[in-house]
């Protein structure tokens, strides 16, 4: 566990179940670690499980800079168009859907590879006018929500059933991509309607699902145990301070770097590999301090 001063710093991985939001999540791991200082990196609808990263501390300064690529694996039920694009919402209309091969369901898909327009869900955490669209949602209020470009990587067809209009789908997407939109343009976009029945993300923020441990029950159960902050930064550069260059990082000295390294976050170690924050390289070889744990002055 790295600690700065007598506070926990690092990140848990839960694998979190269905039926709670996230931030029920964050106040359970409050309870059990005794702190308030405890953030999520990626909302998670309540039906939704799998790998909800929560930094600790002043790891928490470090959510901005994760990887915001993500990874799920789900299901979609054809011929159901609801008020949320999920079976959770109320059902606004059924139709059959088209008896489509696998091979042409799955070309059918090529319209939602690589960088497309997606419009956000009714239900969603956009902000409309200083609101969230969920809580406009449920006031009964219709938004009209713009398209955002967003990317989806990898969209796999993992089976399709015909005769249940269900098919199940392994999606790599950036930051920002809601698959329930994905369900309900793919619906759309086949004139039989379609909505999200099952998700499941597998890799959020940098960390995967076998990082994952199950949401303690209760203030008295175990905790998970804490993952070091700079692990969750390995694809980053590194710079390792010497003794003398830790109080002049600590008081928010910029130190030298190799003009070679890319510009963008930098992690800082000190030299017995505990993490004293992240600077952006300037150059020709200038890191300025950006996050600084256990600042003096």
């Amino acid at each position: 566990m790295n600690r700065e001063g007598a506070n926990p710093i690092g990140f848990v991985v839960i694998d979190k179940p269905a039926g709670l939001t996230s931030h029920a999540c964050v106040a359970r791991l409050r309870r059990c670690l005794g702190t308030r200082r405890v953030g999520h990196g990626g909302t998670l609808d309540p039906a939704v499980t799998g790998v909800l990263p929560l930094a600790v501390g002043p790891a928490t300064r470090l959510l901005p800079y994760l990887p915001g690529v993500k990874t799920y694996v789900g299901s979609i039920q054809l011929g159901r168009r609801t008020s949320s694009d999920d079976l959770d919402g109320d059902l606004l209309e059924e139709r059959p859907w088209p008896r489509l091969s696998h091979a042409d369901l799955n070309q059918r898909l090529d319209a939602f590879r690589g960088t497309i327009q997606q419009r956000p869900p009714q239900v969603s955490a956009v902000h409309v006018d200083g609101v969230r669209a969920h809580t406009r949602a449920r006031r009964g209020e219709t938004m009209d929500l713009p398209p955002r470009e967003v990317c989806i990587d990898r969209l796999t067809l993992l089976d399709w059933d015909p005769d249940s209009g269900e098919l199940a789908l392994e999606v790599h997407c950036s930051a920002g991509t809601y698959i329930r939109s994905l369900a309900r343009d793919l619906g759309e976009q086949l004139g039989c309607g379609g909505c999200l029945a099952r998700l499941r993300r597998l890799q959020a923020l940098g960390f995967r699902i076998d990082q994952a441990a199950p949401l303690p029950l209760d203030a008295t159960s175990a905790t998970p145990p804490l993952i070091a902050p700079q692990l969750a930064l390995q694809d980053r550069p590194t710079r390792i301070t010497t003794a003398a260059e830790v109080e002049d990082w600590r008081c928010g000295r910029r130190l030298s770097l190799d003009p070679e390294i890319a510009a963008g976050p930098v992690v800082v170690l000190a030299p017995d590999g505990q993490m004293l924050g992240l600077g952006l390289h300037e150059p020709p070889g200038s890191l300025r301090p950006k996050v600084v744990f256990d600042a003096q002055g």
